[in-house]
């Protein structure tokens, strides 16, 4: 039998029999028109639709982020539907080997998938702990452990995790725009990409969290040389090929560093290689194996032989401006990555917030002299309700006192004299930020949204071209900031096809061009975004926007909430909200 691995989405209309007794035709009418807005979905995502049972439809994705982004997106135009109860389907995912028969696929995947939705509550999207594993660092969605669940005619329990809200960005969540490139691009003078470092075969615990910590802190310090063009962090992780030659060909970068890690007790043992991109060449490749509390001064000579190769001499004098300070004890080095692991994915699982502050708290203790986690933990802590912004800036500074050249300090810093109102000193953190990473895309993004807040769209506008200048696959997080910049300047037409570009909604995206359909005179398209918003996050509200949109000019802000509100979206929660909407990971 020919079998294939394949993400399966089942979606089943509820309560339809007892609107075929009170209204049979009106619900055929209306089942049929659900589910064709559920096929129209699923096909926009690459999927199929390979079976329907009853009021049920059973769909298949290659990707399960497309699955799981399919449903996410097939409720909310359910939702917006005339006459929607918001609550009409639901749905069950899970990842699984399944058997091809024709054109339908069959076996106990999808019975599971069809169990899951089964089980879960009207209006829910759910899914399996196998799925959930594949998509959490890359979802656009949080997540409710529901727990283990016995599942009708399934042997063993099945974990499931309820999808909740969605999330707010951050540097170390990856959404790219899109899967592609525009078009190939010319290699540029200068210029390189750091592939993910893997982990090396034999590895007997999970060590992710330290090639993930390896390779945004070589792509970070790489960035902060002014001579070179490093493409960011995401740029790289979007691509799923490992041909340097094609990298090269998509990203426009002249050479790729690739490697891979492994620790072993004290040792650490790293295989890294230089490839240019024309070719395929290999420059250099070495293999080290040290103590692992010598591995950033292994970084130190990587850092200063690639550059040497790709850009010609580089001054000691420049390499040594722009490291990051060290920490003195290894310990805290890995208690940080460790930190850095979990705070990545926070928005998906409240759980992470404690995990990562713990492993925060930790690399803080071990080494009071080493500044990066006091300024992550503040970024952790700010998805809590006891997050106090005044002993916050407090414990920046400290983290500033002891790095002062550490740009995400300064970019933190700044938004939180923003979120206290103080532009003039955010102006000078995010500048001090830019300065210190002119290569790092997120940076730039993130100033971007500073200015326009500050009343420079204008300005903004230009800072995002250079970041999708430096990352062709910029990530929706930083993309939005532009809906902010054309809604400030009154260019709604060109704000809302902006928009329309994004794979996902965001929350702050769905907001903006609410307000833009208000202004523009389009009072029934705004209405049927607020219903899908809500649908998205039923506890969204104005406070939503008066935390979020805090202009210098207060009145762009007032302006946005009364257009909103105007459209049908609530002046305070009609739900608690899932969790506090973080200030500062944006």
């Amino acid at each position: 039998m020919q079998r294939k691995l394949a993400t399966i989405m089942v979606g089943d209309f509820v309560g339809s029999t007892p609107a075929m007794e009170t209204d049979e035709e009106g619900a055929i009418v209306r089942i049929d028109a659900v589910l064709d807005t559920v096929r129209s979905v699923v096909r926009r995502h690459d999927g199929r639709v390979f079976g329907t049972a009853g009021d049920a439809l059973l769909a298949e994705f290659s990707s399960p982020v497309n699955a799981l982004r399919c449903a996410i997106a097939a409720r909310a135009e359910i939702a917006a539907m005339p006459g929607s109860s918001g609550g009409e389907m639901r749905f069950g995912l899970h990842v699984a080997d399944v058997v091809v028969v024709g054109t339908d696929l069959r076996g106990d995947g999808v019975n599971i998938a069809a169990r899951i939705e089964a089980s879960a509550q009207p209006g829910a999207i759910e899914v399996s702990g196998l799925l959930y594993d594949q998509v959490r660092r890359v979802s656009p969605c949080g997540f409710e452990d529901t727990g283990e669940r016995q599942l009708k005619g399934i042997l063993e329990p099945i974990r499931v995790y309820r999808v909740t809200e969605l999330v707010d960005r951050h540097v170390f969540q990856f959404a790219p725009t899109r899967s592609t490139p525009n078009a190939a691009q010319s290699p540029r003078t200068n210029s390189i990409a750091v592939g993910r470092f893997d982990i090396a075969p034999g590895a007997v615990v999970d060590q992710s969290f330290l090639a993930e910590g390896i390779t945004d802190d070589l792509t970070l310090e790489l960035s902060r040389l002014k001579g070179l063009f490093v493409s960011s962090r995401s740029a790289a992780t979007a691509l799923t090929t490992k041909d340097p030659v094609e990298i090269g060909r998509l990203l426009g970068v002249g050479y790729v560093i690739s490697g891979s890690i492994r620790q072993a007790g004290d040792e650490m043992r790293i295989n890294i290689q230089l490839t240019e991109t024309g070719e395929g060449l290999v420059i250099w490749s070495d293999r080290i194996t040290r103590p692992f509390r010598e591995l950033l001064d292994v970084m130190d000579e990587i850092i200063a032989r690639v550059a040497a190769t790709v850009s010609g001499r580089v001054e000691q004098s420049e390499l040594a401006a722009a490291r990051l300070k060290r920490p003195e004890n290894m310990t805290a080095y890995e208690y940080y990555l460790r930190g850095l692991d979990h705070h990545r994915l926070i928005g998906v699982s409240d759980s992470h917030i404690h995990e990562a502050m713990a492993w925060f708290e930790r690399s803080m203790t071990t080494d009071p002299g080493f500044g990066r986690p006091f300024g992550m933990h503040v970024c952790s802590w700010s998805n809590l309700p006891s997050f106090d912004l005044q002993k916050a800036e407090q414990q920046v500074a400290h983290a500033l006192a002891l790095d002062p050249t550490d740009p995400e300090a300064h970019r933190i810093m700044g938004a939180i004299k923003m979120k206290s109102g103080d532009f003039v000193s955010a102006r000078y953190h995010h500048i001090r930020a830019h300065e210190l990473a002119p290569n790092d895309a997120y940076i730039l993004g993130r100033s971007a949204a500073f200015y326009v807040y500050a009343g420079e769209p204008e300005r903004a506008l230009e800072m995002l071209d250079r970041a999708e200048t430096l990352d062709p696959f910029l990530p929706v997080w930083i993309t939005e900031e532009r809906v902010a910049a054309l809604y400030t300047l009154g260019r709604f037409d060109d704000m809302l096809r902006v928009a329309l570009t994004l794979p996902f909604q965001t929350r702050r995206t769905s907001l903006y061009q609410i307000a833009a359909c208000m202004a523009c005179g389009n009072a029934a398209r705004a209405e049927l975004l607020v219903r899908q918003a809500l649908s998205l996050d039923p506890g969204l509200s104005a406070v939503y926007i008066r935390m979020q949109e805090t202009y210098a000019d207060t009145s762009i802000t007032e302006t946005m909430i009364q257009r909103n509100c105007d459209a049908g979206l609530p002046l305070t929660p009609r739900k608690p909200a899932v969790r506090k909407k973080s200030l500062l990971l944006r």
